[in-house]
This record gives C-alpha cells, sequence and structure tokens, in this order.
C-alpha cells in the first residue's frame, strides 16, 4: 500500500507541471525597476548567472594547488571533486525540473545560486583543516546541487520569453556557462598567491553570491498571455497552422480548410499547411523512444568534453612541457570555445534542423577522437590546441541545442523537468567517464610503467572516447526529430525507418528472414502523410 502511494505521489510530480505564481506575482513580473519588463532583459542576466555557475570548468585550475595544500604534493586526488560536482549536478537538475517549472526560475536561482557558494566556503574549510573529504562535501556535494538547480532556472524562461527562436533562446541561456572558464581561469592563481588557497575560496565564493542574486531577481517567466498559441505561424512564406491553434479558435474553421493535396499546384506564398502540435506531459515524454534515444545521443555527446575539460591543464603541463601558467590560459581560451559552440550550433539549429546540428558535432568528435592519438605521440602543440577547442566547441553545442531540441519533440510545459533528467547523462558522463579515465590511467602508470608525461596514458582513453561518440551518432540517426516523422503511421512490414539526406530510408521485413532497403522518393512521402492527414485532421487527438 505504502508503494502505491509513494509511486503515485512520484506519478503526481513528474506528471502535469503547471506555474504556481500568485496573481500579484505575476502582476508585479510584469514590471522591474516600476519600468515595464522587456524579454531582451533576461538574456544578459542568464548569461552573466551562467558564466559564474561555468567557473565549475575552471576547476582543473585548483587540481595541483589543493592536493599540495593538503598532502603536500600533487597526489592526483583532486580531480575527483569535479566528477563528484557534475554528478551531484546531474541529480539535483533531474530531481527538482519539476519543482522549477511551478515555482519559477527566480526562487530556483536564489536557493540553487546560495547553496553554490556555500559550497565553496565549505572547501575553504576543508582546505584550512587540511581534509579533502570536507573539500569533497563542500565543492562536490552542496555546489554541485546548487550548480544543477541553477543550470536549469534560466532555460525554461528564455524557452518561454523565444518561443519563435528556441533555439538562439536555448544558446544565450547556457552560452555563459561555457565562458565561465574564460573568465575564472584566470582569477585563482594570482588570488592563491596573494591570500592563500583557502581565502580564495572564501572571496571568490563571496564575490559569486552578490552576482547570483542579482541575476536571479531579473528571472521570471512571462506572462500567461505570452504563452498562449496568438495564431498561425508564417515562416518561409508558409502559413503554419497547428491542432492546438485550431483548438483555440485561432485558425479557420474547419468546414472552410481546403484539403491537403501532395502535388498542389498553389504556390507557396498561398499555401497553407496543417501541422500538429506537440505537447506531452512530461510522463508521456519520459516514455517514447526518441526521449531514450536523445539521451544516449546527449551522453555520447558529453562524456569526452567532459573527461578532457578535467585533465587539460594536466595535459598541457605532462605530456607538451607547458608552464601552469600556459596551461590555465590554454583552459581559458578553451571556455570561450564552449561559449562558441553552445551559441553557434543553437542558432545553425533554427537554420538546418536540431538534429542535423548533432550529427555535425558528433562527427566532428569522432574524427578529432580518431587523430589524437596521433597528435599526442608526435607531440604537436598547435595541432593539440586546435583539435582541443575544436572538440570543446562541438561539446558546448550540445548544451547549446538540446532545450530546444526538448522543445520541438515534447511541447514547451515541461522543459525544466525533461532537461533536468536528461542532465543526468551529465552525472553519468562526468562521473562514469572520470572514474573509467582515472582506473586505466593509473593503472598504465602503476602496472605498466609508463609515466604522466607518457602519450600512451591519453592515447588508450581516447579509443574509447572515440567510440562513444560514434554509438552516439549511429543512435540519433534513428531518432524521429520532426512531427511528422512521429506520426507518419508505419507501412504494412516496416521494422525501422530513418530519415538520409532529407529522405526516408526504410527496413522492411518481406518473408522469413528476409529483408528489404526501400529509400522513398519525396513525392511518395508526400502522398502518405497528406493520405494520412486526411483521414485524421477533423478526429486526430491533440498530442
Amino acid at each position: 500500500m505504502e508503494d502505491s502511494y509513494l509511486w503515485g505521489k512520484i506519478q503526481d510530480y513528474y506528471g502535469e507541471t503547471k506555474y504556481n505564481g500568485t496573481a500579484q506575482s505575476i502582476q508585479r513580473d510584469r514590471t522591474i525597476f516600476k519600468k515595464p519588463f522587456k524579454r531582451w532583459y533576461i538574456a544578459p542576466a542568464a548569461m552573466a548567472f551562467q558564466a559564474i555557475c561555468g567557473s565549475v570548468y575552471a576547476w582543473s585550475v585548483f587540481n595541483r594547488p589543493v592536493d599540495v595544500a593538503i598532502y603536500g604534493s600533487d597526489q592526483k586526488v583532486a580531480p575527483i571533486t569535479f566528477y563528484i560536482n557534475i554528478g551531484c549536478l546531474g541529480v539535483a537538475a533531474s530531481l527538482l525540473g519539476p519543482w522549477l517549472e511551478r515555482n519559477g526560475p527566480r526562487k530556483a536561482g536564489v536557493i540553487g545560486g546560495s547553496l553554490f557558494c556555500f559550497g565553496h566556503w565549505v572547501a575553504a574549510l576543508g582546505i584550512y583543516l587540511k581534509s579533502m573529504a570536507l573539500v569533497f562535501f563542500g565543492y562536490g556535494v552542496l555546489s554541485g546541487l546548487g550548480l544543477g538547480l541553477c543550470y536549469i532556472s534560466p532555460i525554461s524562461a528564455l524557452q518561454k520569453w523565444f518561443p519563435e527562436r528556441k533555439g538562439l533562446g536555448a544558446g544565450l541561456s547556457v552560452c555563459g556557462f561555457g565562458i565561465g572558464s574564460l573568465i575564472c581561469a584566470k582569477i585563482p592563481l594570482p588570488l592563491i598567491d596573494a591570500i592563500g588557497l583557502s581565502l580564495t575560496f572564501v572571496v571568490i565564493g563571496s564575490c559569486y553570491w552578490v552576482i547570483l542574486m542579482f541575476c536571479a531577481f531579473i528571472f521570471r517567466f512571462p506572462p500567461p498571455e505570452r504563452t498562449k498559441t496568438r495564431g498561425p505561424i508564417f515562416r518561409n512564406g508558409t502559413v503554419f497552422i497547428t491542432r492546438k491553434q485550431q483548438k483555440h479558435g485561432s485558425a479557420q474553421d474547419e468546414k472552410s480548410m481546403p484539403p491537403v493535396i501532395a502535388d498542389s499546384k498553389t504556390p507557396p506564398q498561398n499555401r497553407i499547411v496543417y501541422e500538429p502540435a506537440i505537447d506531452l506531459t512530461l510522463r508521456e515524454a519520459l516514455s517514447t523512444y526518441e526521449y531514450l534515444g536523445m539521451y544516449m545521443m546527449f551522453l555520447a555527446n558529453l562524456v569526452s568534453g567532459l573527461v578532457i575539460l578535467s585533465r587539460l591543464a594536466d595535459m598541457c603541463i605532462n605530456v607538451f612541457e607547458k608552464s601552469p601558467d600556459t596551461a590555465s590560459t590554454v583552459v581559458a581560451i578553451n571556455g570561450g570555445f564552449n561559449f562558441v559552440g553552445r551559441l553557434m550550433f543553437s542558432s545553425l539549429s533554427d537554420v538546418i534542423g536540431r538534429k542535423p546540428s548533432y550529427l555535425v558535432m558528433l562527427g566532428t568528435q569522432v574524427v578529432i577522437l580518431a587523430v589524437l592519438p596521433l597528435i599526442f605521440v608526435t607531440r604537436n602543440y598547435w595541432a593539440f590546441l586546435l583539435a582541443i577547442w575544436t572538440l570543446t566547441c562541438a561539446y558546448g553545442g550540445g548544451f547549446g541545442t538540446i532545450p530546444a531540441f526538448i522543445h520541438d519533440l515534447f511541447g514547451m510545459h515541461n522543459i525544466s523537468g525533461l532537461h533536468g533528467i536528461l542532465l543526468t547523462a551529465w552525472s553519468i558522463a562526468g562521473v562514469g567517464g572520470g572514474i573509467l579515465f582515472t582506473l586505466i590511467y593509473n593503472h598504465l602508470i602503476h602496472s605498466h610503467g609508463y609515466s604522466p608525461s607518457s602519450p600512451e596514458v591519453y592515447n588508450t582513453n581516447f579509443y574509447w572516447l572515440c567510440a562513444c561518440a560514434a554509438i552516439g551518432f549511429v543512435v540519433l540517426l534513428f531518432v524521429r526529430s520532426t512531427v511528422r516523422d512521429r506520426l507518419l503511421p508505419r507501412v504494412g512490414g516496416e521494422v525501422t525507418r530513418l530519415r538520409v539526406f532529407g529522405r526516408i530510408l526504410r527496413f522492411e521485413k518481406t518473408g522469413a528472414f528476409r529483408f528489404k532497403l526501400k529509400y522513398l522518393r519525396q513525392e511518395e512521402e508526400e502522398k502518405e502523410w497528406a493520405s494520412f492527414w486526411q483521414a485524421s485532421i477533423f478526429f486526430y487527438p491533440v498530442i
């Protein structure tokens, strides 16, 4: 009985989410400093907010100082803090996404930002007491939990404020996270020299808190009238009318709807295309295999970037024999490419589509990870920088594009919940990938006699990272990313299908252990879709 009660509560929590703001709070959110609030105000606040949170990417700068402060020498233990942080980030994001949708981004930003900074202060105490466990708990657990709530706070809000530019909105909401290491990587070392490592964590934690609280004050969801469907969408000379718009009465009366004909001679500028809207509950979205495929693809996109980010400074120092100051500069510039990737690929996805953008990103990662072993063996420093920064650009692009991808496939009402659960892939990539990398790294050093400066300790890891990216690329091919692909019913004998160069490739069973591939022509696909839509346009349920 207790199990069924608990399961019911979980289903309710991850079911339909709705903002619980009062009429008074919604009215207050219409203004800021007694002036009308405009949606562009939230974009710079989100970027600054995420830039502070993105300081976690500069943790590799702290690896050596923290180990030396606690153990007296570089024991390679401090990198574990980063993995714990990312693990807790995913847990917090997955658990608190529905809570954020119901309570709003401002409250989430305040609570998450305070917890993130409090973790810095606990880590400072751990360094002062020479307790690595306290550092793990402070910066790893507390800051990680706060970071998870902080990360998703502005994303859902910007997706709702910019419904016509979902890719741009997603990019603006997360690009600051990528630039965090560019801003923050050069700050710690001078501070450590001036006031010591422990006080450095106190100072930066306090400064971060002030900035985060100011930015969180600006966060808010749009008023209710902005989230309602307000008429047909005009794009590229075609009017798109969704089923939801028909339901709300913003489209033409059903009796006056012209028939949809595959080979219509109607000029594009005058053609009306009726497409269904995607609007699933959180529970319904989680049960689709598109979400599972998206999860696997996102995990593959993240693992190489996370592992390499956590070891980037060490690679520069040990393999390419650069100074710690030069290594921190490389980490800082790497953050700039993370920023560029988040904004560039998210904006590009508005033009070429979300799925093609991810195919480009994963394909780029596969190629780079395949050639990195050769670069390490030859110790070509400039080729290393070019490869790593390009890899990071593709890694950042994954974060920038995923909120819009979620919006496209599952609707706008559960972005925080779905995105939060998806971020557990970030945790798995950070913790699982980091631990596997460390185990292989330490095994090669202690059992095979390699030194930390040997390319082999990194090259062996690049092989499995490349395989992960390749698997993600293949899985993505089978993710149905458009409304048409998801709703078009299977024909007799069809086992599965995927879209290749804009056309459907069917895998059909023709008999016992007999199969064939069929590559549909564009006119064949249009005829199937028109037939399906004609049959369902008057009674097909809103999804």
